[in-house]
């Protein structure tokens, strides 16, 4: 596990002090020396490198990490150049294409909007190979609700975007009246046609960073 070195740490450490903390270290490290585990373990906290405490400027709450082979690389949503993009990911695009006019790249990669300041979050960090939802309930949910916490309790306006049900179970959490609340169902192919389409979340996250003085998101992806 690559450790955290930048502007989280110090907000994070205690964390790592915990009980849980311990045990789900102990766990993780145990699995992936016996089994196949994503994202590969120097990537379980990119989205921390690629967005700096100070940067955030909008929050995107995913569940857990893809668990195909080449999937997850430590942002929430995201995939490596050269994989498939994931349905929940398409219509994500779809809905930017139909609220902003951006085009549908050909690619998955999100590093774009984690270094513009969009914090692309699990509320799980890691995964077994084809088994969904495998390390939920180890310890992981704990250490990023401390991370919601963290975020919740900065003095800056920051756009949530909460996206189905394990993460619109998180808005009880962020009572700061600075930040905004997005709220839709998740846009997997399931429940995107539930609310998601439509839902307008990235021109309102825009605008409500221009009211704050704050530059807003380039959401367009481009081809690679």
């Amino acid at each position: 596990m690559a450790a955290i070195d930048n502007d989280w740490l110090p907000v994070l450490e205690p964390e790592f002090k915990k009980e849980y903390y311990k045990n789900l270290y102990s766990f993780v490290k145990k699995e992936y020396s016996e089994r196949k585990i994503f994202p590969p373990a120097n990537d379980i906290f990119t989205a921390f490198h690629l967005t700096p405490l100070s940067d955030v400027k909008v929050v995107i709450l995913g569940q857990d990490p893809y668990h195909n082979d080449g999937q997850a690389h430590g942002l929430s949503f995201s995939v490596r150049p050269g994989i498939d993009i994931p349905p929940s990911l398409l219509n994500i695009y779809k809905e930017q294409h139909d609220d902003l006019g951006n085009y549908i790249p050909n690619n998955g990669y999100l590093t774009k909007w984690a270094e513009q300041g969009v914090l692309l979050l699990n509320t799980v960090l890691t995964v077994r190979a084809h088994e969904a939802a495998s390390h939920k309930g180890r310890g992981w949910e704990e250490f990023t609700d401390a991370v919601i916490k963290v975020l919740n309790e900065q003095d800056r306006p920051i756009v949530f975007m909460l996206w189905g049900s394990p993460a619109r179970s998180k808005k009880s959490m962020l009572n700061n009246p600075k930040h905004l609340i997005l709220e839709a169902p998740h846009p997997s192919p399931l429940s995107a046609y539930r609310g998601f389409f439509g839902c307008g979340h990235f021109s309102k996250a825009n605008a409500f960073l221009s009211e704050n003085g704050i530059k807003p998101i380039d959401w367009q992806i481009e081809n690679i």
